[in-house]
């Protein structure tokens, strides 16, 4: 069918789903949670003197042979009722732990603190996975809020608890998936705070605030928890409260999120985003709103939702002045203020929306960067006479066999 590719690809694809185990799971879950603390704490405090006072660097697998020992020694026989697997798996991510400090990616592995959340790995579910049941070792099968996936058996499966006491289980699996239909459409997105996106098409989604919608009820419970004495059970009771609300704005910025990025990814076959530094606007003036919508949150699912899908996503970098630059002579201001949302060009007197402005120059820059452009710069000086240019469209089918479309040339009309 013309406009189609049915090309089947196969993904690793991770699911997550609501848990309800019983009263007796629960009471068991709350012992192994707590073993596997303290087999990490252990572990860790062993390795961190070990090199300190004698140089030596020891692995999970050392660790692990004393656990053998440990489960035989009088007072902790405790540990040979938790499974073995669950066990061997937090060394194991206290391994990758190591890994990433050593590689300059994380911190330095921290001891675990007692608290509601947790997690366990399984390997290995049982059987009456094909009869749609989780069956667990040494905890039996659980309930859960909907039907199983339609996918292979996993090998590992995660069961967490969160800081409102939910439990989800986790796994991951290989399915299989079929690009999008080829819709031809292009579009630059402007990631912002007063709206969440500006397209280049002229349209805006409206940014939810989720957390700012709440913030006033979260100050009035937060301030009720810090009263609470600790330890009492009207301070679990508060804490709960806090946590629900927490949870509540999360899964509701998560929707927004997700309804968003499935758009872009159903509706156009190439997507311009700006390679924003969300790690250092977090530490501005804007740090509770920056964190609020989310930024590397959309850039983390236009990246796997396209590549699913056969999409194509370009980042632009985060010094092309977009906003600055006028979309249609390609002037540029020397200074543009954070209030002023509208402005007019003193080149071709074009009066531009600050966003759907940047939008369209990050289509431009995209559309320059995937074409391999290199010697052509689209940001020219104010003398430079530019009063519209030519850009290399490239097709959706060509980009994703990496041949550029030269039989393609279109005049990119912005408006």
């Amino acid at each position: 069918m013309a406009g189609y590719n049915c090309q089947i690809r196969t993904v690793t694809r991770s699911y997550r789903l609501r848990a309800y185990p019983n009263g007796a799971q629960r009471r068991l879950l709350d012992r192994w949670f707590g073993a596997a603390r303290w087999l990490w704490n252990t572990a860790l405090a062993i390795r961190s003197e070990a090199y300190r006072e004698c140089g030596l660097t020891l692995t999970g697998n050392d660790v692990s042979r004393w656990l053998t020992q440990w489960k035989r020694t009088p007072g902790h026989e405790w540990l040979a009722q938790v499974p073995a697997t669950c066990l061997t798996k937090c060394l194991r991510d206290q391994d990758a732990a190591f890994r990433n400090f050593f590689a300059r990616r994380a911190r330095y592995p921290r001891f675990k603190g007692k608290s509601t959340s947790g997690s366990l790995r399984f390997q290995g579910v049982g059987a009456a996975w094909a009869r749609g049941l989780v069956t667990l070792p040494k905890l039996g099968a659980l309930k859960l809020a909907e039907s199983l996936p339609e996918v292979e058996r996993p090998g590992l499966m995660t069961l967490s608890r969160d800081a409102t006491g939910r439990y989800h289980v986790s796994f991951c699996s290989q399915v299989e998936t079929s690009l999008l239909p080829i819709t031809h459409r292009l579009v630059g997105v402007d990631l912002g705070l007063k709206d969440l996106a500006a397209f280049s098409t002229g349209e805006k989604i409206p940014n939810p605030k989720r957390y700012r919608a709440r913030l006033r009820y979260l100050r009035q419970q937060q301030r009720c928890l810090a009263r609470r004495q600790k330890g009492s059970r009207r301070r679990e009771k508060q804490r709960l409260r806090v946590a629900r609300a927490h949870a509540h704005v999360r899964q509701e910025r998560q929707a927004a999120l997700h309804a968003l990025t499935t758009r872009l990814v159903r509706d156009f076959d190439l997507i311009c985003i700006e390679d924003l530094n969300v790690k250092g606007l977090g530490r501005g003036i804007h740090a509770r709103a920056i964190h609020d919508v989310a930024f590397s949150e959309v850039r983390r699912q236009l990246a796997y939702k396209g590549e699913w899908y056969g999409k194509i996503l370009v980042e632009v970098d985060r010094w092309y002045p977009s906003s600055k630059t006028c979309s249609a002579c390609r002037h540029t201001l020397d200074e543009l203020r954070l209030d002023e949302r509208q402005w007019k060009c003193p080149k071709c007197g074009t009066l531009h929306d600050r966003d759907v402005n940047a939008a369209r120059n990050l289509l431009a820059e995209g559309l320059r960067q995937l074409a391999g452009r290199d010697d052509r710069d689209l940001r020219v000086d104010a003398g430079d006479a530019c009063p519209e240019e030519i850009l290399v469209q490239v097709l959706a089918e060509e980009a994703r066999s990496g041949q550029r479309n030269r039989a393609c040339v279109e005049q990119a009309i912005f408006g």
